[in-house]
């Protein structure tokens, strides 16, 4: 199960984050997001924690949800599962739709 846990202090370690998790059960693997990207390696406040049984996850964002991790209130919830593009059509928009008619126009005061 993939747990996303937000509001993360920036000092907050991944070893700190697994301990946290540790103690419902098998933690795979833990991910603190960071600004790899853009060369800073600044962590982003936010990561994922990997648990091996779906039941102890669930127990886990059960208890860990609202406690304070180095004096921020972390938020913990389930990871929502990365979608494979390419089997979804694309966005269709109605023509017909009255919304799509109205032009808006500015409204200029005179003096």
């Amino acid at each position: 199960m993939n747990i996303y846990v937000g509001n993360l202090s920036l000092d907050v370690t991944e070893d700190q984050l697994r301990q946290e998790f540790t103690v419902f059960g098998e933690v795979v693997a833990v991910t603190i997001m960071n600004d790899k990207y853009i060369g800073s390696g600044q962590p982003r406040g936010y990561g994922f924690v990997e648990m091996a049984s779906k039941s102890r996850g669930e127990a886990a964002i059960t208890s860990l949800k609202g406690k304070k991790l180095r004096e921020l209130v972390i938020d913990v919830v389930e990871a929502l599962p990365l979608s494979d593009k390419r089997g979804i059509e694309p966005l269709r928009v109605s023509t017909n739709n009255q919304f799509n008619r109205k032009v808006r126009q500015r409204r200029y005061q005179t003096s």
